[in-house]
């Protein structure tokens, strides 16, 4: 079983998908922005480290509350069709359909929540996807969604696709030297050894340490909205007030 496997956020397109999601959400529904009131107490325990990065996860999701469940079905799709689909990097669609044709499954391993990241697989044509899995139960989305297990990062992002594909875990040594891996992050390491050929999409520099000696490791920096991470943090926050284009450039 020969793979590709990709991260999303920050490696198939230049920005944080839970920030574009908002984005999204804002212009349709304005007056949800004053539930990001809710999220303020959650980020700034966080930022003193009082607070988990999976209880700060699910209290982003605060602006979504009250929302029905349809809504957000509805939006996701339109979300991942609309908008994602033209911020995906160029270089990065041209490697997904490239690996899809030579014959490799095309995996989507994310830490974004589900209840979008399934959508953003559908409408990549993914053949298989894992996320965060958020529990939306009810009629509508509750105050702190809760997770089903770990957050999906790191061996979590292993552990949890074998479980659902047992035959990974009997891959050939051929099969191990003939898939792909694509991150931008250090905790995509586990990721990315998990595969004989690893591509660095703008790479973190604790990330290019790791593979400095790998002959295999090759580092791709396609065009981005930003040149800083200052510049990166400016986006997410326009995105999470609804004020930066729903559109990208693709």
């Amino acid at each position: 079983m020969r793979i590709a496997l990709f991260d999303l956020d920050h490696t198939l397109l230049p920005h944080d998908t839970q920030t574009l999601f908002c984005n999204f959400v804002m212009k349709r529904e304005p007056w949800r922005l004053l539930l990001h009131g809710l999220f303020l107490p959650f980020a700034l325990l966080r930022a003193v480290g009082l607070c988990s990065t999976a209880t700060a996860k699910r209290a982003f999701n605060s602006y979504l509350w009250g929302m029905p469940i349809s809504r957000l079905k509805k939006h996701a799709h339109d979300f991942a069709h609309d908008c994602v689909n033209s911020w995906i990097y160029p270089e990065l669609r041209a490697e997904l359909l490239r690996h899809r044709h030579q014959g490799r499954v095309v995996i989507l391993n994310t830490a974004s929540p589900s209840f979008y990241a399934r959508s953003i697989a559908e409408a990549l044509e993914f053949d298989h996807s894992f996320a965060t899995p958020v529990i939306l139960e009810g009629r509508s989305v509750p105050f702190l969604p809760r997770i089903d297990g770990e957050n999906n990062k790191r061996q979590a992002k292993i552990d949890r696709m074998e479980a659902a594909l047992p035959q990974l875990k009997q891959r050939s040594a051929a099969d191990i030297a003939d898939s792909w891996g694509f991150s931008d992050s250090a905790a995509d390491i586990p990721l990315l050894e998990y595969c004989g050929r690893r591509i660095l999409v703008h790479p973190s520099r604790a990330l290019i340490a790791h593979f400095k000696a790998d002959p295999k490791a090759v580092i791709l920096q396609p065009k981005r909205p930003y040149s800083t991470k200052l510049g990166d943090m400016l986006h997410a926050c326009l995105q999470v007030i609804g004020l930066h284009p729903e559109k990208g450039p693709n």
